[in-house]
């Protein structure tokens, strides 16, 4: 008990820094699916023939996305779901703008039995960032 009470400092520092290396594990199966950098991202869809799901806006999605992308609004994906039930047990990539709408579908995802799911780490905006190639055009 006393070696506690001279090193409350000391055991304090070790447990945030075991937290701080723990955090990053966490966040990276946020809402059931692992959260994948731009590169992590691109060898997923080279290695693993991902489906890549964009969850953007139709105007959002216009503007650039990737390549091969399919298109479901995040609004609309629950009632659309049956489009991509073949895909239950294959790897799938979210997209968003940022990373939160991603997060949302994979939620909803998880929910109806989807197995493999991966979110694109700070989304398009991270995409166009790494100076990644995006495709432009219409749903």
């Amino acid at each position: 008990m006393e070696f506690l009470k001279h090193n409350v400092l000391l055991i304090g520092l070790a447990v945030g820094s075991g937290l701080a290396l723990i955090l990053p594990m966490l966040s990276r199966s946020a809402a059931g699916a692992t959260v994948l950098s731009v590169t992590e991202a691109v060898m997923l869809m080279n290695r693993k023939s991902a489906l890549v799901l964009d969850v953007r806006e139709a105007d959002e999605f216009a503007q650039g996305h990737l390549q091969g992308a399919r298109h479901i609004p995040l609004a609309q994906l629950a009632d659309r779901i049956n489009e991509i039930q073949k895909f239950k047990e294959k790897p799938v990539l979210l997209v968003c703008q940022r990373g939160s709408r991603a997060n949302a579908a994979a939620k909803l995802l998880k929910a109806q039995g989807f197995t493999t799911l991966n979110v694109l780490k700070g989304g398009m905006a991270a995409w166009v960032e790494a100076k990644m190639p995006a495709t432009k055009s219409s749903t």
